[in-house]
């Protein structure tokens, strides 16, 4: 399957970081995702229960980074992954995760993973 449903700039906020300037207080973050997904059977019905919700995706992975507090980012992406691909049951995601002005002289730093169910 090819089809697909994306969600870019997703804005998150959580502690993250090794400093401990970074442990004060909440960062920004950013989440791209792009998940597998059929999206025929919502686009021949025009029935949302067909759909991949991107509200409720959006949600999850907010409530899922705000609930962890990890040093590194790599640790978020993968509870991300796990949490959506288990609840949402869809066959793959890549997930990008920016940690804004992370590093002077930069926009962004990101991890992107691959995962499968």
């Amino acid at each position: 399957m090819s089809d697909s449903v994306i969600i870019t700039g997703l804005q998150c906020e959580t502690v993250v970081g090794v400093y401990e300037f970074e442990r004060i207080a909440p960062r920004p973050l950013r989440v791209d995702l792009e998940m597998g997904w059929d999206n025929r059977p919502a686009g021949q019905q025009d029935d949302l229960s067909r759909a991949l919700n991107y509200d409720a995706v959006s949600q999850r992975v907010r409530a899922t980074i705000s609930s962890l507090q990890p040093e590194l980012i790599e640790t978020l992406a993968e509870a991300v992954a796990e949490d959506l691909l288990r609840t949402f049951a869809m066959p793959w995601l890549t997930l990008t995760l920016h940690k804004p002005d992370a590093v002077r002289g930069t926009d962004s730093l990101a991890v992107r993973i691959h995962r499968t169910l």
